[in-house]
């Protein structure tokens, strides 16, 4: 994460936030976009919890979001910016092209979703794009028809069901408990006592009918909330949440 103080923005300039888990791609792009007259590099940040308080500080035009990434991911974080600060905007940065990835970063509020194999070029473009108040998707993941069938899908109305019976708190408990991040853990991480992490964590399991902490694993990974490679090995089957 950038140090120091933040840099002076040029007038005119679209004012943007970096957020990725990986450092040398966060400095790539710093340094891509920082030769492009029209953007300001404000800050950037390693998780979405680090991007919240850099929303707070450096109020950015534009956030650049990781989905997948330590602590908070970037669609919770996205949710909350939107919430906190409306007139910043969030354009996704993924390597993920599924269907429920992009529906699921639209109805958390971003503006846009360019995948990490695009051009500097189509970049700028959705950051330009979603500064104006446009939707950008890439074009490799997208044509007419499909960025339409997008928006309808996110605006129509969800059964409320399973994740998004969650609220704010028990996303950010789901994740951490997903990551192996034990009770205690969870409470220093949140500045919360056990107990409340153990209420979170007796409704989450009841809202998505989990019956032990390997269920819980799977279910983040399946709906994108960690990788692959975030949490802990899925070994013998746990026969309680510790």
């Amino acid at each position: 994460m950038i140090g120091g103080n933040a840099p002076r923005a040029h007038a005119g300039r679209i004012k943007v936030l970096i957020v990725d888990d990986h450092a040398v791609l966060r400095q790539a792009l710093k340094m891509l976009l920082e030769a492009q007259s029209e953007v300001d590099v404000v800050g950037d940040a390693a998780n979405g919890r680090e991007a919240l308080e850099s929303v707070e500080k450096l109020h950015p035009d534009v956030v650049l979001m990781d989905m997948v990434m330590p602590g908070l991911n970037g669609l919770e974080a996205t949710r909350q910016i939107r919430r906190r600060a409306p007139k910043t905007k969030v354009l996704i940065l993924t390597g993920y092209m599924e269907d429920e990835q992009i529906l699921a970063a639209l109805r958390a509020g971003a503006s846009g979703y360019v995948v990490k194999k695009s051009d500097v070029q189509e970049l700028l473009l959705g950051i330009q794009s979603v500064h104006r108040g446009n939707t950008y998707f890439s074009s490799s993941i997208s044509d007419g028809d499909a960025v339409q069938d997008y928006l309808w899908q996110a605006k129509k109305p969800e059964s409320k069901t399973g994740f998004d019976l969650l609220t704010s708190r028990e996303r950010e408990v789901l994740q951490l408990i997903a990551e192996g991040y034990s009770n205690q853990k969870i409470a220093g991480e949140l500045f919360i006592s056990v107990k409340t992490v153990e209420a979170h964590k007796a409704h989450i399991m009841s809202k998505l009918h989990a019956q032990n902490r390997t269920d819980l694993i799977r279910y983040a990974i399946r709906k994108g909330i960690v990788g692959l490679d975030s949490g802990p090995e899925l070994g013998v089957e746990e026969t309680a949440v510790g």
